[in-house]
C-alpha cells in the first residue's frame, strides 16, 4: 500500500508507481502540517464522472483527486473547516461547501474564485444534495432545509419544523422530482419539488423494536430505500408501492448504523444489488440485499472507517479514516477477492518468516462469504544451507536478489544479457534506490527554462519521446544547475530515454548514476572538453598502439575529434541499438574505467580505415556516423586493454569505484566550476529575456501588420461590398423602371378593356331599358282599354243604384232625423251628468297635488338646506386644510427666509468689518506716503534753494510760502481724510485728494475703492435678489392658495350636483 504525504503542495501526483492489479487500496492520502502534525479531512465528494473527487481538510483547505490522470490539485483555501460538500453541479467546475460558520459557499474550481454565497441557516449544515439536472440543490440541518436555485443562487423554499421534532435528512430522489425529507421520529414524506406537494407518507411500522432512522440510502433508479439507525436491522423500502418489503438483521458486531451506500454496477440498470452498511466499530461490510449474504468488507477495528463517499460509476470507493487520512479502494479488486485461486502448494520463506507462519491464526468469520475449499492447504518451508554466504559473496549481491560475479560470467559467456531481462538486470546492478518523492519534487517545478525550445534544436518525431526528453532533462537541471548548460546533455540522456520512455523516474536514475559514475571529471573544465579524461584515453592508445598515435598527430587530430565525439553522445551515432545496448551490457557489469577502454578499443579495432584517412574532414565523418565493427571483437578488446594496461597509466586509478545513488534523497552535485556556470546561466538567462523581448516585439509588429492587413482587406471588402450595392441598386432600379413602364403598358390596356366593356354594358342596359318601356307601354295601353270597359259598365250600375239608393236615402234621412232627436236629449243628460263628475274629479286632483307640491317643497328646501350646511363645512375644511398647509408653508419658508437673511447679514458684518480693516490700513497707507513725500519735496526745495543765486533768494522765498501752503494742506486733508474713513463722501474725497498728490500708485488705490465698492455693490444686489425671491415665493404661495380655494369650490359643486 503505498502512502502519498501531500503536505503543503498546492499539486502533484496521487501516488507515484502505478498500482499493481489485484490491491485493494490504491492509496493512502495523508497530510502532515508543520512539526509532523497530521491535519484530518473531513469530507470527501464525487463528481458525476467518477474520476474526481473533493476532499476538505480541518484546516479548510479544499483539495480535487483526479484519479484517472493520478494528479491532485489544492483548489480553494476558506479558512475554515468543511461541513458538508456537493461536486455534482450542471456547472462541472463549480463545487459547494459547507462551513462552520453555517452558511454555503460556492466556488470554481479552475478560476478558485468565490462564485456566490449562500446564507440562511441558523445551525451546522449536516448534508447537501443536489438535482440530477444540477439545477437545485437542498441544504440540511438539524432544524430546517432550504431548496436553493443554482442558477441564480437564490433560496426558493423554507422547510421549517416543531422544536420537538428534528430533521434526520432531506434529498432528491435519484432521476425524478421528488423530495424525500426523514424525521427524527422515523416519518417519511415524498413531495414534489416543483409545487411541493405531499406525494405520499410512509407508513411507520407499529411492531418490532424502534430503530430510530440514521443513515438513508436510494438505489439508482430511484425505487428502493435503505433506512438504519441505533440498532443492527435494516428496513428495505419499495417506493412505488409505499410499502416495507424486507428486514435485514445484520450480525451482532453491529449496534449501530452510521451511514448506508448502495454500490453501482453498469449491468443493473440502477437496480443495485450491493449494499455498503458503516457501522460503529469503523467497518464497512457490503451485502447483496435480495441474497442477504455479505459479500466483503473494508476497515478494520484497528484502521476504522469514519465516512465513505462511493463513485457513480462504481470503480472506487473513497474512505476518510479514523486517523484523517484518505484510502482509495478499487472495487474490481474487492470484488475479485471473491474468486482468488487456491494458495500455491510451496512456498519459500525466510527463518523469520517461518516463526511467523507457526504463529499464524486465520479465524473465518461468518460474515464473510469464502471460497469453500475441499482440503487443507499445505505449506513446505525451503530454507537455505546454513554458513553457506562468504563476504566476497555479500559484496556481489544485488539488491533484487541477483549476484553480480554470476552475471559477468554470465555476460562474457553470451556476450549479453537476455533481452526480456536486461532492464531488470540493469536496475539490480545499477542499484537505483526509486525515490518517488525526490522525482516527484524535482518533476513539479516543471519544465527547465534550458529546454522548453528543445524541439527546435532537436526535433523528434515522437511527441511522446519529446516530452520524456524534456521532463528528464529539466529534472537533472533542477538537480544541479550545470546540466542547464552542458549542450551535449540531450546526446547523453537520449539513448536511456527512449530505452526508459514508459518509466521516466528509472530512466532519470539511469542517467543520473552514468553521470556520477562514469562520468567522473567530466565536467570540471567545464564549458571546454575534460582534458583529463582523454589525456587518459591517449595514454592508453599510446600504449597500445603507437603507430596509429603517430598517424593521428601527424594528420593533426586531438583527443578531442577522436576521443570525445565517442563518449559525449556514449556511442550512440556510431553504434545501432543492439550494438550499443550490448556495449553498455558490459560497461554497467565492469569498472567505470571500462567505458574509456571501450572508447579505445573502438579506435584500435578501426585502425586500418583510420590510417587511410588523412583530412581532417574524414575523421570528422568518421566519428561521427556509423561504420562497420565486429562488436565482440571490440568487446574483447576493451577486456583485453582492462587487463593488459599497466597501473601507472590505467584509467582505474584515477577514477573511483562504482557508488550507487542513495536512497530517500539524491547526492549533491557539485563537481564543475561553479562560477562560469552561473556565468553562463546569467548570460542565458539575458539572452533569453532578450529573446523574450525580442519577441514580444515581433509579435506586437505581426499583430500590427495583420491588423492593418485585416483592416485594410475589411477595407477593400467593403468598398468592394459599397461597388457592389450600388451596382445591384442600380440594377434593382432598372428593373423597377422597367416593371412600372410594363405596369403602366398593362394598366392602359386594362382601361381600354375597362372602357370598351362599359360602353357595351351601356348598350345592353339602353336596349333593355327601351324593350322594357315597349312592353311597359303596350300593358298600359291593355290596362287603359279594360278601365275604360270596366268605368263603363260602372256607370250603368250606378245610374240603377242611384236611382234606388235617392229613394232609399229619402225613407232612410226620415228615419235618421228621428234618431237624432232622440239621441241629442240622451247626450244632453249624459253631459251633464259626466260633467259634475269631471269637475269633483279635478278638485280631488288639484287638493292632491296641492299637498304633494308643499310636502316636496318642504323636502327640497330641507335637501337644500342640508346640502348647503354639508357644502360650508367641507369648503370650510377644504379652506382650513388649505390655510394650515399654506401657513406652515409659509412659516417653514418664511424661517427659511429668516436664515438666510440671518446668514446673510452676518457674511455682511464680516465683509464690512473686513472693509473697515482695509480703510483703516489704506488710510495709514496714505498718511505715510504723504509725510514721506512731504518730507522729500521740502529737501529737494532746499536743494534748489542753495543753487540759486542770493539776488534771488527773497523772490525765490516768497514762492515757496505761496506754493508750501495749498501743499500743507492738501496733505491734512489727506490725513483727515484718513482719519475720516467711515463716512463714505469723505472717502472718495480723501481718494481724490490722494491721487492728486502724493500717489507713487495711482492704479493700486483706484483698484482697492474699486473692490471695496464693488463688495458693497454685491451685497445690495445680494440683498435685492433675497426680497425679490421672497416675493416671488410669497406670490407663488398666494396663487397656490387661491388654487386649493378654487379646487375646493369646484369639488363643492360637483357634490352638490351629484347629490341633486
Amino acid at each position: 500500500m503505498e502512502v502519498t504525504d501531500i503536505g503543503n503542495k498546492e499539486e502533484g501526483k496521487v501516488w507515484h508507481r502505478k498500482p499493481a492489479p489485484g490491491k485493494s487500496v490504491l492509496v493512502t492520502v495523508v497530510r502532515t502540517a508543520q512539526q509532523a502534525k497530521t491535519v484530518r479531512f473531513l469530507h470527501v465528494a464525487f463528481d458525476t464522472t467518477g474520476d474526481s473527487f473533493l476532499a476538505g481538510d480541518h484546516h479548510g483547505n479544499i483539495y480535487v483527486f483526479d484519479i484517472s490522470r493520478n494528479r491532485f490539485r489544492l483548489v480553494q483555501k476558506t479558512g475554515q473547516a468543511c461541513t458538508a460538500l456537493a461536486f455534482s453541479l450542471r456547472r462541472t467546475t463549480e463545487f459547494l461547501v459547507a462551513l462552520v460558520d453555517y452558511t454555503i459557499k460556492c466556488f470554481d474550481k479552475d478560476t478558485k474564485q468565490l462564485v456566490s454565497w449562500m446564507r440562511g441557516h441558523e445551525g451546522a449544515v449536516s448534508s447537501i444534495s443536489v438535482h440530477s439536472s444540477g439545477r437545485y440543490a437542498i441544504t440540511t440541518s438539524s432544524d430546517t432545509a432550504q431548496l436553493w436555485d443554482l442558477d441564480t443562487f437564490q433560496r426558493k423554499r423554507k422547510l421549517n419544523i416543531k422544536q420537538s421534532v428534528g430533521i434526520q435528512r432531506v434529498f432528491f430522489l435519484p432521476l425524478s422530482n421528488t423530495i424525500l425529507s426523514c424525521f427524527s421520529d422515523d416519518s417519511i414524506f415524498a413531495w414534489e419539488s416543483d409545487t411541493l406537494f405531499c406525494k405520499y407518507q410512509l407508513p411507520v411500522p407499529d411492531c418490532g423494536p424502534k430503530i430510530s432512522y440514521k443513515a438513508f440510502a436510494v438505489t439508482r433508479n430511484g425505487k428502493s430505500l435503505a433506512a438504519g439507525g441505533r440498532s443492527n436491522l435494516l428496513h428495505l423500502w419499495c417506493l412505488d408501492s409505499q410499502q416495507l418489503v424486507r428486514v435485514v438483521q445484520m450480525p451482532t458486531q453491529v449496534r449501530t448504523v452510521r451511514q448506508l451506500e448502495f454500490l453501482p454496477d453498469s449491468f443493473d440498470g440502477g437496480a443495485n444489488q450491493t449494499l455498503g452498511v458503516l457501522s460503529q466499530d469503523g467497518v464497512m461490510r457490503f451485502i447483496n440485499i435480495h441474497t442477504c449474504k455479505l459479500l466483503f468488507h473494508i476497515g478494520s477495528h484497528d484502521d476504522a472507517i469514519t465516512t465513505v463517499s462511493v463513485s457513480p460509476n462504481g470503480r472506487h470507493v473513497v474512505a476518510i479514516m479514523d486517523n484523517g487520512s484518505i484510502n482509495v479502494y478499487s472495487v474490481q479488486s474487492l470484488t475479485q477477492e471473491l474468486n482468488k485461486p487456491p494458495p500455491s502448494q510451496v512456498a519459500v520463506v525466510s527463518d523469520a518468516e517461518a516463526d511467523q507462519l507457526s504463529n499464524l491464526r486465520v479465524k473465518v468469520k461468518s460474515e464473510v462469504v469464502q471460497r469453500q475449499t475441499k482440503s487443507r492447504t499445505q505449506v513446505k518451508i525451503l530454507r537455505p544451507p546454513a554458513g553457506s554466504g562468504t563476504a566476497e559473496d555479500k559484496e556481489n549481491e544485488l539488491p533484487a536478489g541477483l549476484n553480480k560475479k554470476r552475471l559477468v560470467s554470465l555476460l562474457k559467456a553470451f556476450g549479453e544479457y537476455p533481452a526480456k531481462y536486461r532492464m531488470f538486470v540493469w536496475r539490480s546492478l545499477l542499484c537505483l534506490p526509486e525515490n518517488h518523492a525526490a522525482y516527484s519534487s524535482m518533476t513539479d517545478k516543471g519544465l527547465h527554462s534550458a529546454y522548453l525550445t528543445l524541439h527546435d534544436k532537436y526535433p523528434i518525431k515522437s511527441h511522446k519521446l519529446q516530452r520524456g526528453l524534456q521532463r528528464v532533462l529539466s529534472a537533472l537541471a533542477h538537480w544541479a544547475s550545470i546540466f542547464g548548460e552542458v549542450d551535449y546533455l540531450p546526446l547523453v540522456a537520449f539513448p536511456f530515454v527512449k530505452l526508459f520512455q514508459n518509466n521516466p523516474m528509472l530512466c532519470f536514475e539511469v542517467v543520473v548514476t552514468v553521470i556520477v559514475n562514469w562520468c567522473q571529471h567530466w565536467f570540471e573544465y567545464f564549458p571546454n572538453p575534460p582534458l583529463n579524461i582523454l589525456s587518459m584515453a591517449e595514454n592508453v592508445l599510446a600504449h597500445h598502439d603507437k603507430e596509429l598515435l603517430q598517424h593521428l598527430v601527424d594528420c593533426g587530430i586531438t583527443s578531442q575529434l577522436y576521443v570525445w565525439p565517442l563518449l559525449e553522445t556514449l556511442f550512440s551515432e556510431v553504434l545501432i541499438r543492439d550494438e550499443w545496448l550490448r556495449l553498455f551490457d558490459n560497461v554497467f557489469s565492469n569498472h567505470p574505467s571500462f567505458l574509456l577502454m571501450a572508447c579505445v578499443a573502438y579506435i584500435t579495432c578501426c585502425r586500418e580505415p583510420l590510417l587511410l584517412c588523412a583530412q581532417k574532414q574524414d575523421f570528422e565523418y568518421f566519428f561521427h556516423h556509423r561504420n562497420n565493427l565486429d562488436m565482440g571483437a571490440m568487446i574483447k578488446e576493451a577486456y583485453r586493454l582492462m587487463s593488459g594496461t599497466p597501473a601507472d597509466i590505467h584509467p582505474r586509478t584515477m577514477l573511483s569505484d562504482f557508488t550507487p545513488l542513495t536512497k530517500g534523497q539524491y547526492p549533491v552535485f557539485n563537481h564543475y566550476p561553479e562560477f562560469i556556470v552561473e556565468y553562463q546561466s546569467r548570460e542565458r538567462e539575458k539572452i533569453r529575456l532578450q529573446e523574450m523581448e525580442y519577441l514580444r516585439e515581433r509579435q506586437e509588429v505581426s499583430a500590427m501588420r495583420a491588423d492593418f492587413v485585416r483592416r485594410q482587406a475589411e477595407e477593400e471588402t467593403y468598398y468592394t461590398q459599397q461597388d457592389l450595392l450600388q451596382k445591384a441598386e442600380e440594377q434593382r432600379r432598372n428593373i423597377l423602371a422597367q416593371e412600372d413602364e410594363k405596369l403602366t403598358q398593362q394598366r392602359k390596356k386594362l382601361a381600354a378593356m375597362k372602357r370598351e366593356l362599359k360602353v357595351k354594358e351601356l348598350q345592353l342596359l339602353d336596349a333593355t331599358r327601351r324593350r322594357f318601356l315597349k312592353h311597359q307601354q303596350d300593358l298600359k295601353a291593355s290596362q287603359i282599354q279594360r278601365l275604360d270597359q270596366e268605368i263603363g259598365r260602372k256607370m250603368n250600375l250606378c245610374e240603377r243604384e242611384t236611382a234606388t239608393a235617392v229613394q232609399d236615402l229619402e225613407v232612410r234621412q226620415m228615419e235618421l232625423e228621428v234618431q237624432r232627436r232622440r239621441l241629442e236629449q240622451n247626450l244632453l243628460k249624459e253631459q251633464e251628468r259626466m260633467g259634475r263628475e269631471v269637475e269633483e274629479e279635478v278638485e280631488l286632483r288639484m287638493r292632491k297635488a296641492e299637498r304633494e307640491e308643499k310636502s316636496y317643497t318642504e323636502q327640497l328646501h330641507s335637501a337644500q338646506a342640508n346640502m348647503q350646511a354639508l357644502e360650508e363645512s367641507l369648503a370650510e375644511a377644504c379652506q382650513l386644510g388649505l390655510e394650515s398647509d399654506w401657513q406652515k408653508e409659509v412659516a417653514e419658508r418664511l424661517r427659511q427666509v429668516d436664515a438666510e437673511q440671518e446668514r446673510k447679514r452676518e457674511r455682511l458684518a464680516v465683509l464690512h468689518r473686513q472693509t473697515l480693516a482695509e480703510e483703516e490700513r489704506l488710510a495709514d497707507t496714505v498718511r505715510d506716503v504723504a509725510g514721506w513725500k512731504w518730507d522729500e519735496v521740502t529737501s529737494t526745495r532746499a536743494k534748489l534753494q542753495e543753487q540759486r543765486l542770493p539776488r534771488c533768494s527773497a523772490d525765490t522765498d516768497g514762492q515757496r510760502q505761496t506754493r508750501g501752503l495749498p501743499q500743507r494742506q492738501n496733505a491734512n486733508t489727506a490725513v483727515d481724510v484718513g482719519s475720516t474713513a467711515a463716512c463714505p463722501a469723505v472717502k472718495s474725497n480723501a481718494a481724490t485728494n490722494m491721487l492728486c498728490l502724493n500717489s507713487r500708485s495711482p492704479s493700486e488705490s483706484t483698484s482697492t475703492n474699486f473692490s471695496l465698492d464693488r463688495g458693497r455693490a454685491q451685497l445690495d444686489s445680494s440683498e435685492r435678489e433675497l426680497l425679490r425671491e421672497v416675493r416671488e415665493l410669497r406670490h407663488k404661495l398666494a396663487a397656490r392658495a387661491r388654487e386649493g380655494s378654487s379646487a375646493s369650490l369646484q369639488s363643492v359643486h360637483t357634490l352638490s350636483s351629484v347629490s341633486q
